[in-house]
C-alpha cells in the first residue's frame, strides 16, 4: 500500500508536498486505498470500533485525495492551498468570466455549463511569463481586474490549477467540493467560519476537517450562490431555507448572525445520486431477505405502509429502495417538500410544494394530495408526513389509493399519539387504514452505528370495545444476534386476511409459499451480488413484464 501511495505522489505534486509535510512528524505512512470499496470500508469500521487510533489512511475521492487520522480526529482534504497572489488572480479570472457570461445564453446541464466555462476560461487566461508576486501586488485593485480585451497571464503549471478552482467555485460546490464528492460522508456540518465537521461512514463520531471559509463575507456568498441555484434564495427576510443541492443532497441553511449567533450555518445530509437498492440494504443488514420478500408481497399488492423512525435513521433510503418492489408498469404520484423520492417506475409524477411567493401562489402538500385523488395513481408516495396533509393521505387510503410514506415515530403507540394529536388530528378509528408500519433506527452494533429495521407491525383493526387499535408484530430485530426474526409466520394478518383473500387462495396459508419463492429470488440476488440500483431495477422490470422465467438466474 505504501508503494502505491508513493507512486501516486510521483505524478501528483500536491499529494507529494502533503506527504513531505506529514513525514516531518512521523515515520509511518498512512495506508492507501486507490478505490476504497464497501468491503474495505467494513474492515476499517471494525478497526475503528476496536482501536480508533489505528485508523490512519488515505483514499481517493473525486479527483483528489482524503486523509483520515482517527487518533487526532482529523479529516484532511489534500487540496492545493492558494497563496494570497493566487487568490487575487483567481478572483480576476472569475470576474472576467462572469462579466462575459452575461452575454451568453444560459445552459441547463452541468456538461453544457462546463463546456461554456472552459471556453470562457481560454478566452481570459493565457500561458506565459506572469509578473512576479511583488509587481502583481503593486497594482491597484482596479488594475488587477481585466477588461474586454485583456488576459491574465499564468505560468504553465498554474493553468490547470486555476481551471480547477474556477470550475469548482462557479458550477461546483466551492470550498466544500471535496466533501460533496466523497461518497463515504453522510453529513456535513458548519457553524460560522469554524472548521467544517463531517460524519463519516467508518466512524460513529464527527471528524474535524481542514476545510473552512476565510471570513463571513465568503461564507455568506456561498449561502446566496447555493440557495439561488436551488431556486430557494436565502435572505435577511427569509433566513432559514431547506433545499436539495444539484447532487441530490439535502441542505438546511440558517443565514445571518442575527438568527445564528455564531455565524451563518448549514447542515448537509448526503444522498446518493442513484438510490440504494433493496438488495444492497439487505447486504448491509438493514433488513433480511425474508423481510424483503414480505415487503415485496405487500407493495406488489398495494398495501398502505408507513416507514417510521428518528431523524437520520435511514427512512428515505429504505423508502427509495423498497419502491423497486412496486409493479413497474404502474403510475406513481410523489408529494414532497424537498425532492428526495426516486421511484423506478416509468410513469412517475413528481410534485413538490411551493412555499415562496404571495399567499395565493403557494402550493402545500395538502393541495398536492387533493390533486392526487383526481390523478388516479397506483401508489401515492409522501416524502414525509408532518401535519394536516395526513388527513388527505388517509382519505386516499379510504378511497382505495395505496399510500407509502415516512413519519417521525419510534413505536406504534407514539405513532398513534402523534397521528391523533395536534396538528394531524386523525380520528383513532381511522388509524387502521394503515396496514403495515416499519420502524427503523440508527443502532449500535459491536461499537458501530448502523441502520436497522428494528420491528415491523401490522394494524389488525380498530377495537370499539377496547377503544384502541389492535396491532401484531410480524418482524423483530434481535440485537444480540443482529438478526431479523419472522414472528408472523402462519400468523400474518396482512398476508392471510388481506392479500391471500384478495387473490382467492383456497388455503390462506399458501401465501407463505409465495413468500418463500420471493425470499429465494432475493437471496440469489444477494449471492450473485446483484446490488447496483440499475441492475436490480432491470431484474424487477423483467419480472413484472415477462414473468419469473425471465430472471437471469435459477432459484
Amino acid at each position: 500500500m505504501e508503494d502505491e501511495l508513493l507512486k501516486q505522489a510521483e505524478t501528483n505534486p500536491v499529494l507529494r508536498q502533503y506527504l513531505e509535510e506529514l513525514s516531518k512528524g512521523t515515520t509511518t505512512l498512512p495506508k492507501f486505498y486507490k478505490n476504497l470499496t464497501i468491503k474495505e470500508l467494513a474492515v476499517i469500521r471494525k478497526e475503528a470500533a476496536r482501536d480508533p487510533d489505528s485508523c490512519n489512511f488515505i483514499y481517493t475521492a473525486g479527483s483528489g485525495f482524503i486523509h483520515i487520522d482517527a487518533k487526532i480526529n482529523k479529516y484532511n482534504s489534500i487540496e492545493k492551498k492558494l497563496t494570497q497572489v493566487e487568490k487575487i488572480k483567481l478572483q480576476a479570472i472569475k470576474w472576467g468570466i462572469l462579466s462575459r457570461a452575461s452575454n451568453v445564453d444560459a445552459k441547463e446541464s452541468y456538461e453544457e455549463k462546463e463546456r461554456l466555462l472552459n471556453k470562457l476560461f481560454d478566452r481570459i487566461v493565457k500561458v506565459g511569463n506572469p509578473d512576479d508576486d511583488e509587481n502583481f501586488l503593486r497594482k491597484s485593485p482596479m488594475a488587477r481586474l481585466i477588461g474586454a480585451g485583456d488576459k491574465v497571464t499564468v505560468a504553465k503549471d498554474e493553468y490547470e490549477l486555476f481551471r480547477y478552482f474556477v470550475n469548482r467555485d462557479i458550477i461546483g460546490f466551492g470550498t466544500i467540493q471535496p466533501l460533496i464528492l466523497d461518497q463515504y460522508i453522510e453529513d456535513i456540518h458548519l457553524v460560522g467560519t469554524t472548521s467544517v465537521r463531517v460524519s463519516h461512514k467508518a466512524f460513529q463520531y464527527a471528524l474535524e476537517t481542514n476545510i473552512k471559509f476565510d471570513d463571513d463575507a465568503s461564507l455568506n456568498e456561498f449561502f446566496v450562490s447555493m440557495s439561488e441555484r436551488m431556486g430557494r434564495p436565502v435572505s435577511a427576510s427569509k433566513p432559514i431555507v431547506d433545499g436539495i443541492l444539484p447532487d441530490g443532497s439535502r441542505i438546511n441553511m440558517i443565514y445571518s448572525n442575527e438568527i445564528s449567533a455564531r455565524g451563518s450555518s448549514f447542515t448537509i445530509r448526503k444522498f446518493s445520486a442513484e438510490p440504494i437498492s433493496p438488495i444492497q440494504l439487505i447486504k448491509w443488514g438493514t433488513f433480511s431477505p425474508e423481510l424483503g420478500a414480505y415487503l415485496w408481497l405487500c407493495l406488489e399488492n398495494k398495501v398502505n405502509i408507513m416507514i417510521c423512525g428518528e431523524t437520520a435513521s435511514g427512512k428515505t433510503s429504505t423508502l427509495n429502495g423498497v419502491l423497486t418492489f412496486v409493479d413497474h408498469r404502474g403510475k406513481i404520484y410523489s408529494v414532497e417538500d424537498t425532492p428526495e423520492v426516486k421511484p423506478p417506475q416509468r410513469s412517475w409524477q413528481r410534485c413538490v410544494t411551493r412555499e415562496s411567493g404571495p399567499e395565493e401562489a403557494r402550493v402545500t402538500m395538502f393541495d398536492l394530495l387533493r390533486a392526487a385523488l383526481r390523478s388516479r395513481p397506483d401508489y401515492i408516495v409522501i416524502g414525509e408526513i408532518r401535519g394536516e396533509e395526513a388527513r388527505v393521505a388517509f382519505q386516499c387510503m379510504q378511497t382505495g389509493i395505496p399510500v407509502i410514506a415516512t413519519f417521525h415515530a419510534s413505536t406504534s403507540t407514539k405513532f398513534i399519539q402523534r397521528m391523533t394529536g395536534q396538528p394531524v388530528n386523525i380520528p383513532l378509528s381511522f388509524i387502521d387504514n394503515v396496514n403495515v408500519i416499519i420502524f427503523q433506527s440508527a443502532v449500535n452494533v459491536n461499537g458501530l452505528v448502523l441502520r436497522r429495521v428494528t420491528h415491523v407491525e401490522e394494524f389488525v383493526g380498530y377495537n370499539r370495545d377496547q377503544g384502541g387499535i389492535l396491532t401484531r408484530v410480524v418482524f423483530k430485530w434481535d440485537a444480540n444476534k443482529d438478526k431479523h426474526i419472522f414472528r408472523g409466520l402462519n400468523n400474518s394478518h396482512i398476508l392471510e386476511n388481506k392479500i391471500a383473500v384478495e387473490h382467492g387462495y383456497a388455503e390462506k396459508k399458501d401465501i407463505y409459499n409465495d413468500l418463500r419463492t420471493r425470499q429465494r429470488i432475493i437471496e440469489r440476488m444477494v449471492e450473485l451480488d446483484i446490488t447496483s440500483y440499475r441492475d436490480v431495477v432491470k431484474v424487477f422490470n423483467d419480472y413484472y413484464e415477462k414473468g419469473p422465467s425471465s430472471l437471469p438466474f435459477s432459484y
